[in-house]
């Protein structure tokens, strides 16, 4: 166990090294531009790599949550179909990463569920993904916060597997109503009303 955790380090200094070697070579052939020292390439790493203000706005969902999620599988005019569940959401790797399992019912069927919310320091965006035991596909989502904190918004891409269409645009919508009650919302395309909603409140 010991050496494979060395021979690992080294891999990964090795992989490293090869990276900034490619990256002196890129930046050496575009003529005017300046390669970084390696003081301002490690300032650069450590500013990428320390959470800040945006992902303190994540703080907020921490904890047990009970859902409710309603269902609009015949159409936006059709009664939803109501199911309930259960959340935990926690922090990990040292504030970085936003971690969501999920379990309950869904349209009658045993539900497992867990997603990932970052902010991605470089991109100054939020990011996302998705898995669950209804699908094999991992969903991946960028979007932005409001200034309030208030409203979180992603858009993203997903293959529709009931209808066949592929690359479908889809927008997942968080209302953060305050620290004990938030809504998630998904729409598919351009419509104005969520095909899926689930409404989060906090476990006493």
């Amino acid at each position: 166990m010991k050496h494979s955790t060395v021979y690992r380090g080294i891999f990964i200094l090795l992989c490293t090294t090869i990276l900034v070697s490619i990256s002196f070579s890129q930046i050496s052939s575009g003529g005017d531009k300046k390669m970084p020292s390696q003081e301002e390439m490690m300032a650069n790493w450590k500013a990428a790599m320390t959470p800040g203000d945006m992902h303190k706005k994540l703080e907020i969902f921490v904890g047990s949550w009970n859902a409710e999620s309603k269902t609009w599988d015949k159409g936006p005019n059709s009664p939803p179909t109501i199911s309930k569940g259960s959340a935990q959401y926690s922090l990990v790797y040292g504030g970085r990463y936003l971690k969501e399992e999920f379990k309950g019912d869904m349209m009658g069927q045993h539900f497992v569920g867990t997603g990932y919310t970052a902010y991605d320091n470089l991109k100054k965006k939020y990011t996302g993904t998705w898995i669950d035991n209804m699908g094999t596909a991992i969903s991946t989502m960028e979007g932005t916060m409001d200034d309030e904190g208030k409203t979180l918004t992603f858009w993203g891409k997903m293959d529709n597997a009931m209808t066949g269409e592929m690359n479908q645009d889809v927008k997942y919508v968080y209302h953060i109503i305050d620290k004990n009650k938030h809504i998630f919302e998904s729409y598919m395309g351009a419509a104005a009303q969520p095909n899926f909603q689930i409404t989060y409140t906090r476990k006493k």
